[in-house]
């Protein structure tokens, strides 16, 4: 059977990157993949040697076989469509205010031109040719010759028509229609994970690699998104990889899985043998005594201790509008959440769940043309925002998007401390214990002087949670805090925000598109639906 991809006793060149044991792996035509385990296993790493990016010993190389595509190039056959891309610079430089500024939007491209240049990239892949085609003299007649390229010219007309069905397709499956006319900076995180697998999946690759592709997604879109690959992997040549750190979430068309763990590459198993030993997570994973370390903490706040809970508007929105243009993200939005209140926020993909966080963290100017109240301030009556920001810890995929500097991480927690985002200064004494502590509530204690970007984008999502806490907010805002997290971390996330719920009037407020992520405190729920 044709082996696409085939490593045999691996090992790669660049110590830093070395796995713990050599690398055997093989992905055969027919088979459909995932990748699994922990943050930190290694899974980046096995897929950047996939890749290409991460070169192996000379004697143990990875030997591709990818027919019958005609591209040439390992670039042009295999892709990879990562979490950090999502989230990272990859459309231009961002700065965490950008979305919300109209000035700054107008100067950042349209998804139309983005996906016009990502197509007319995909095409280019298709006609392509290596140093050793336009070099390679063959002997053949004249006859021979007209022959075989009609016959290039053929199979790259065939590429053409295919990627132009891929395109048809993926602009009907995630209503591209309804985006093209978006400022990129402008999408939700579940729009921008849209917009990049669209770009990923026009190309048309012998194999595609993704790295958590649920992420984000609604849950109308995510159903959308595996019956597509289903239906991509039974009607076309393309092998279909997925790395996923929530070992609960691979889907039915996969038929075999590659765990990785502590750095090591373990047996590929079908997909049944894989869900028939897997362990089962604990029903609490933050232990007593950390547990009780956050409920001592002394309260930050003096306010906090005096107010009864659910006698005070922490948030008030009365009839909140809000207006891009010509598109209407929110309209007559009414919302009081109370001291001590535990609020989740849901709703479709671009239904303005994000647009709301922002108003709340004083980031969006068109707070001010609005009835709001927070914290007792009505907005654009003299408070300024680090009235507000002081008392909220905050974390987001904007925010991850908007910290990708390669600084030490507790720099990155220290910032939460400051209340400006992009902010690094090293850390006080006194805040580099604060920081530490909430690292070590989160499992990342140990990553404290290792740079941010040096971490899996799991360990960096721990670290920003860690950010959020370490100023002990009066209001908790967190924008899909389990985005990335294997099945333990998940757990751990939730436990720790369920203990921090029972101190004395903390107020949640929580975006997820799934209750099984809702903590137990919950106690309010509000669901958003997108403006026609």
């Amino acid at each position: 059977m044709q082996k696409i991809i085939e490593i045999r006793d691996g090992v790669v060149r660049h110590p830093q990157y070395k796995m713990a044991e050599p690398i055997n792996f093989e992905l055969l035509a027919g088979e459909q993949l995932a990748i699994v385990g922990d943050n930190g296993s290694g899974k980046s790493r096995l897929v950047d040697v996939l890749t290409g990016r991460c070169a192996l010993m000379p004697m143990n190389e990875v030997r591709y076989d990818f027919t019958p595509s005609t591209a040439k190039l390992v670039s042009d056959n295999v892709k990879y469509l990562t979490f950090r891309d999502s989230y990272g610079t990859s459309e231009g430089v961002y700065y965490h205010q950008q979305r919300w500024n109209q000035n700054d939007i107008e100067e950042t491209p349209l998804v139309r031109d983005l996906l016009a240049e990502a197509f007319r990239m995909a095409e280019q892949g298709v006609v392509r040719q290596t140093v050793y085609d336009k070099f390679l003299v063959r002997d053949e007649t004249p006859e021979q010759e007209k022959a075989r390229l009609a016959a290039e010219e053929a199979d790259r007309q065939r590429m053409r028509q295919e990627l132009e069905r891929v395109r048809e397709r993926l602009y009907e499956m995630f209503h591209l229609d309804e985006l093209l006319d978006k400022h990129v900076v402008l999408l939700s995180s579940g729009e921008l994970r849209k917009f990049q697998l669209t770009k990923t999946l026009m190309t048309n690759p012998r194999v595609l690699i993704m790295d958590n592709p649920f992420i984000g997604l609604d849950v109308k879109a995510r159903a959308q998104l595996a019956e597509f690959l289903e239906l991509l992997t039974s009607q076309t040549q393309v092998s279909v990889v997925l790395v996923l750190a929530k070992t609960d979430d691979v889907p039915d068309f996969i038929t075999h899985v590659v765990p990785v763990r502590e750095l090591a590459v373990g047996r590929k198993m079908t997909l049944r043998e894989f869900r028939d030993t897997m362990e089962p997570v604990p029903a609490r994973v933050l232990s007593m005594q950390k547990e009780q370390a956050i409920l001592n903490l002394a309260c930050a706040d003096a306010a906090e201790l005096d107010a009864a809970v659910g006698t005070e508007p922490v948030i008030d929105f009365r009839n909140v509008t809000i207006r891009y243009g010509e598109r209407t993200i929110l309209k007559d939005l009414n919302l009081t959440v109370m001291n001590g209140e535990h609020w989740a926020l849901s709703g479709e993909n671009g239904a303005g769940k994000s647009t709301l966080l922002s108003i709340v963290c004083a980031d969006n100017p068109q707070s001010y043309a609005n009835d709001i109240v927070l914290f007792g301030h009505r907005r654009g009556k003299g408070e300024s925002i680090w009235d507000i920001k002081k008392h909220i810890g905050y974390i987001s995929p904007e925010m991850h998007r908007a910290y990708m500097r390669d600084v030490p991480s507790i720099d990155i927690v220290g910032s939460g401390l400051s209340d400006v985002s992009g902010l690094y200064r090293k850390v006080s004494p006194e805040q580099r214990s604060a920081c530490l502590f909430w690292m070590d509530i989160f499992g990342v204690g140990q990553y404290a002087d290792t740079p941010f970007l040096k971490l899996s984008s799991g360990e960096q999502r721990l670290v920003l949670l860690a950010r959020a806490f370490v100023k002990d907010p009066s209001l908790l805002i967190l924008d899909e805090p389990l985005h990335g997290l294997d099945l333990k971390n998940r757990r751990l996330v939730k436990d720790v925000i369920e203990v921090f719920c029972q101190r004395r009037n903390k107020t949640l407020l929580m975006v997820t598109h799934y209750r099984e992520e809702f903590p137990r405190n919950i106690d309010h729920e509000i669901y958003l639906r997108k403006q026609i």
